[in-house]
């Protein structure tokens, strides 16, 4: 039987404090179970944006596993006298779930942001190479569709890369279709097409990662790092849970 994780709330929205290796054990259950999961990898950009959306909070809360993203949530522990266990980035729990589902030839449905920059040919065409035991189907939506279902196909593996709170509302609207585990995993298969280039080693290791896409892309990034490096750190600060 699986136990119940710990976890906190920070400003209002469950993260589960698990290891690294209860995450990957956590997945491995999700996939022997016929039922639909969520996951949501969790950072303070995630967590102000939900403080204004009702529905974007909900759905945060109700996922079946809430990964805690960025070094803004470990110190968000640590200020309420908790410590993290690990930190996850989305693309890195991506790659696991990837290796997973490779190695028990499942497949995988790929929901593309049509106006992203890479496209479902360019992404499917790098994961057929790294991951030849996967059987990937999907194509390029409109993050904004509202009346898209999977219910005919059975798919094990569901992602999503159309960006907070977009990808999440999508997913929670596929809960009746026949998928194991869905995450979204933001601009992560922009990674995989080379796209962006992602942060040094070292540098994720310090949780510098924000500074490496903000020198990438500045005007984009701004006022998302402004939220995440400082307005988020001022709320947690002043806040009493």
């Amino acid at each position: 039987m699986f136990h119940v994780p710990c976890f906190m709330m920070v400003l209002g929205i469950e993260i589960d404090n698990l290891t690294k290796k209860e995450i990957l054990e956590k997945l491995e259950f999700f996939l022997s179970e016929d039922s639909f999961h969520q996951i949501a990898t969790i950072n303070p950009e995630f967590i102000l944006r939900a403080k204004k959306n009702r529905e974007f909070k909900a759905i945060l809360n109700q996922c079946d596993l809430k990964v805690a993203d960025g070094i803004g949530i470990k110190y968000a522990f640590s200020r309420f006298g908790k410590k993290l266990k690990t930190t996850v980035p989305g693309a890195d729990l991506l790659t696991e779930i990837l290796q997973i589902a490779n190695a028990k030839r499942l497949s995988v449905f790929l929901a593309i942001n049509k106006d992203g920059l890479s496209s479902y040919k360019e992404i499917v065409l790098v994961l057929n190479k790294n991951y030849p035991n996967i059987n990937f189907f999907g194509e390029d939506i409109n993050p904004r569709i509202t009346d898209y279902q999977l219910l005919i196909t059975s798919y094990s593996i569901l992602f999503c890369n159309f960006g907070a709170p977009f990808q999440e509302t999508f997913i929670q609207s596929q809960k009746d279709a026949r998928i194991r585990i869905a995450m979204g995993v933001g601009g992560s298969f922009d990674f995989l097409t080379g796209k962006i280039t992602r942060a040094p080693f070292w540098m994720r290791q310090f949780g510098l990662e924000w500074l490496w896409r903000f020198v990438q892309e500045p005007k984009y990034r701004v006022k998302r790092i402004f939220k995440a490096v400082i307005v988020f750190p001022i709320k947690i600060l002043f806040s009493k849970k």
